[in-house]
């Protein structure tokens, strides 16, 4: 088993994948939230070639924080993901989009679930330019109880969403994310981790962000 050190020489074990494409409004305060739930992480941003302000407001951080920056070429969303697992550094990998705000992080508790669990997933509140929205569409997945192998009746499927997900850095290498998906690549890939590997996952509601909307996200427009 992995020894779990968060406070090592003031430094945690936690690697933060961070997705964005013209997130302007929002990623700021995504990386805020990061720096004020975990101590010291690595800020891993996969650029998809934004012409916003985006990458200006990163650079904003980087005094006060590890911050690594890449562009993908042909960016799909499992691509930008593998990209980031493979520049992390450390042995944990979070996995925020960008204009989600974390709210709620028992890290300790979570790192001692990826014992036994493939991947560790968390509550996320829909919060439409400012309005909390209802338990709708893919919503109705994020509920406030505590579930192993999540199912989606709504779906038809095992439910994950990359939302807001910690994983160990090794399973990812060794099972990383379809390239050439361009979307619900979390879904394809926990089904095909709990069919054909056997592995169990686990969805914590003590784990949370508000999902803020933005034009033309993918969550926003129901099953896919």
């Amino acid at each position: 088993m992995h020894e779990i050190n968060t406070q090592a020489d003031g430094k945690s074990e936690i690697s933060v994948v961070l997705r964005c494409k013209n997130e302007e409004q929002f990623i700021g305060h995504s990386i805020q939230s990061l720096i004020d739930f975990i101590d010291n992480p690595e800020v891993i941003v996969i650029n998809d070639r934004s012409t916003d302000d985006s990458m200006d407001i990163v650079r904003m951080f980087e005094h006060h924080v590890d911050i690594k920056k890449t562009v993908v070429e042909d960016y799909s969303p499992g691509k930008a993901l593998n990209a980031g697992v493979k520049l992390a550094k450390h042995p944990y990998v979070l996995v925020i989009s960008a204009h989600c705000v974390l709210t709620k992080l028992d890290l300790r508790k979570h790192l001692l679930d990826l014992e036994s669990y493939c991947v560790v997933f968390g509550r996320q509140i829909a919060c439409d330019r400012g309005r909390k929205t209802g338990c709708r569409y893919v919503w109705s997945n994020f509920v406030s109880e505590r579930v192993v192998n999540m199912h989606s009746e709504l779906e038809d499927r095992y439910f994950l969403h990359n939302g807001l997900a910690l994983y160990k850095r090794q399973t990812l290498l060794d099972h990383p994310f379809d390239e050439v998906l361009y979307t619900k690549e979390d879904r394809y890939w926990i089904n095909d981790m709990v069919k054909n590997e056997n592995l169990k996952f686990v969805y914590d509601p003590s784990m949370e962000c508000i999902h803020h909307w933005t034009p033309g996200g993918a969550t926003w427009k129901g099953i896919g």
